[in-house]
């Protein structure tokens, strides 16, 4: 048994060990280690600890985000196209010389509207005047031969043709009695041998005078042929040809414009020397327009004639107007890589002047198995486009494909959408998949 001191002595012992280690847990050093080894303790048990699908509790708790929905219904939509051109003269031509020379005045300027017909370069026409009048001297020439095979021989030219046959008949003759007067001398040995030679080529050369001359006096007395007149009336035509064309070289003097139009462009000025077919003006015709628009690239080949397009101008700015698609060109421009549209204007403003540049505003209709909604309704993550539904109060997520893009509304499409889903159109930019919603309000109809 222990005795009352012992008990005393064992008592004081054990207060004072309890007071020890009371001043040993209020250490601040001791207070952080056991706060340290708490905290991994913890953070070690939720790493071992495999995660579950569902949201923390304290995700559960958050109160659910009000939106908007709207059943999902198929509709009709345009699609607005942005598109850049510009303006280009249905008729444009370039005046060109049709002879040559020097340009002796230009009666238009640049700006300046030129009628059909009208004189727009004056050449030097000096060459061209000169070469009328030989033409038209050769003309009179050949003209007066024709009159004179087709009257036929005057009959004073006859009697002048019988007149030389008789002087030829009697050169004959006399050379004829001198020959055979020297034939008689020569056999008699009276003159030489050379004399006589010389007598019968004197009567040799007047046989042949009279006989040229009796042929000239028969064709004299017989006219001319047919053959004739008619070699000779070819000779009038190939004259009168070429005075008609010296004509025309002279007209061609003065360059006429063949069409009307404004002048764009003056290529000559007073004093130049010009060629055949150089060019002089170059005209365009205001009052018939077309607009060339180039097309983004993921519309090419797409886009038939007959599509409407609204045009506008900045420099006109009080200038709309509505058109159709008149062709689409069957090639890129060379210089943009984009296929082009043509769209004919009819009774263009006054003001809208070719080279100016235009927009359009194309309108294309979206695939009828699309749905459309409003712009809000879409959500973008990253690449992906997302809209959101309500299943059992909860968001859920449905990635769509983006098809058009019309302003305040947009067309879209996917496998998981049906007519009728409610769709969020409010509020579902802040959405998760799987967060809690309240629906505030509910639409019935949706724009389209």
């Amino acid at each position: 048994m222990k005795t009352s001191e012992s008990q005393a002595s064992e008592s004081q012992d054990s207060l004072k060990n309890i007071s020890v280690h009371r001043r040993w847990l209020r250490s601040p050093l001791v207070l952080l280690t056991l706060l340290l080894l708490a905290g991994g303790g913890v953070l070690t048990w939720r790493m071992l600890t495999p995660a579950s699908d569902s949201p923390p509790e304290m995700a559960q708790g958050m109160p659910p985000t009000p939106v908007q929905t709207a059943p999902l219904r198929r509709g009709k939509g345009v699609q607005l196209v942005q598109l850049l051109g510009q303006v280009e003269a249905t008729q444009s031509a370039t005046l060109r010389t049709q002879t040559a020379g020097i340009v002796q005045q230009v009666l238009v300027e640049v700006g300046d509207r030129v009628t059909p017909g009208m004189t727009i370069v004056i050449l030097d026409d000096a060459d061209q005047q000169l070469a009328l009048a030989e033409a038209q001297a050769r003309l009179a020439q050949e003209r007066s031969e024709l009159a004179r095979l087709e009257v036929g021989t005057r009959p004073e030219i006859i009697a002048q043709r019988q007149a030389e046959l008789r002087a030829a008949q009697a050169r004959e003759r006399e050379a004829q009695d001198n020959l055979r007067r020297n034939s008689e001398l020569a056999q008699e040995g009276a003159i030489s041998q050379r004399l006589l030679i010389e007598a019968r080529a004197d009567a040799d050369a007047a046989q042949a005078e009279q006989l040229q001359t009796q042929a000239t006096l028969a064709e004299a007395t017989a006219g001319p042929t047919r053959e004739e007149i008619a070699a000779q009336q070819a000779s009038v035509a190939a004259a009168v040809s070429a005075v008609n064309q010296a004509q025309l070289t002279l007209a061609r003097t003065q360059v006429k414009a063949a069409t009307g139009g404004i002048v764009r462009s003056r290529e000559v000025s007073t004093g130049d020397r010009v060629e055949d077919n150089d060019p002089v003006l170059t005209l365009v015709d205001s009052n018939e327009l077309d607009v060339f628009l180039e097309l983004p690239e993921q519309l090419s080949g797409s886009i038939t004639p007959g599509l409407p397009v609204e045009l506008a101008a900045r420099a006109l700015p009080n200038w709309r107007q509505r058109a159709t698609i008149s062709g689409v060109v069957p090639a890129a421009n060379a210089t943009s890589r984009r296929q082009l549209v043509r769209v004919e204007l009819q009774n263009p403003p006054p003001n809208l002047l070719p080279q100016m540049a235009i927009a359009g505003e194309l309108q294309l209709q979206v695939a009828p198995n699309s749905f459309v909604v409003p712009r809000d309704a879409l959500v973008q993550r990253g690449e992906t486009w997302l809209v959101y539904t309500v299943v059992n109060g909860k968001a859920a997520e449905i990635k769509v494909n983006l098809v058009a893009d019309m302003g305040e509304t947009v067309a879209i499409s996917g496998s998981q959408l049906q007519a009728g889903q409610p769709v969020v159109v409010r509020g579902g930019e802040a959405l998760m998949d799987g967060a809690p919603v309240q629906i505030a309000e509910s639409t019935t109809k949706q724009e389209s």
